[in-house]
């Protein structure tokens, strides 16, 4: 019996139809204005949004201007300093939300060009390194900006932004402090 159904488990997976179908983790996805991106990653990208571009810093004890701001009374941040945070964000939501629009149009690019079916290797070359020169751009920014956020304050607020954010229990990481 055991031989049997094995059998015609084998039989089933060869005429198509009778085995299971094969969904990928795509499936669902092919609607999409914009295959390669979400509708959430598309409106992220035109907002600036963080998006996980600065883990690199923020892990390191470089604290990111959005958090340094909602906490801005436990790191008792002086006047200047939360003008400089403001206008540190502010200048940065510009720059990152302009690379974002740019990086949606550029995949779009992309994702036409394979649409269109009239993609040769050379125009798929000049796409894809102008979609990648966007991602760089775009995390830079958001690096950039955790550098010059780290800039602004203390010895003492960096350890207690660590610690306030829970990370290693707001030790330094190894980082030297100015």
């Amino acid at each position: 019996m055991k031989r049997m159904l094995t059998l015609v488990a084998a039989l089933a997976a060869l005429v198509p139809g009778l085995a299971p179908a094969q969904h990928s983790a795509y499936s669902g996805q092919e609607d999409r204005l914009i295959k390669a991106l979400s509708d959430d990653e598309i409106k992220q990208y035109r907002s600036g949004a963080g998006m996980g571009y600065a883990r690199a810093a923020e892990l390191n004890a470089y604290p990111g201007p959005m958090h340094v701001l909602e906490l801005a009374a436990a790191l008792g941040l002086s006047p200047e300093q939360r003008s400089d945070t403001k206008q540190l964000m502010d200048a940065h939501k510009a720059e990152a939300s302009a690379i974002g629009a740019k990086l949606v149009e550029a995949e779009r690019t992309l994702d036409r060009l394979f649409a269109g079916a009239k993609l040769d290797q050379p125009g798929l070359a000049s796409q894809v390194r102008t979609v990648a020169a966007l991602y760089g751009e775009y995390r830079l920014s958001h690096l950039e900006t955790h550098r010059r956020m780290h800039a602004i304050l203390t010895s003492e607020q960096v350890r207690r932004y660590d610690e306030l954010r829970g990370y290693a229990g707001g030790q330094q990481h190894g980082k030297q402090q100015h």
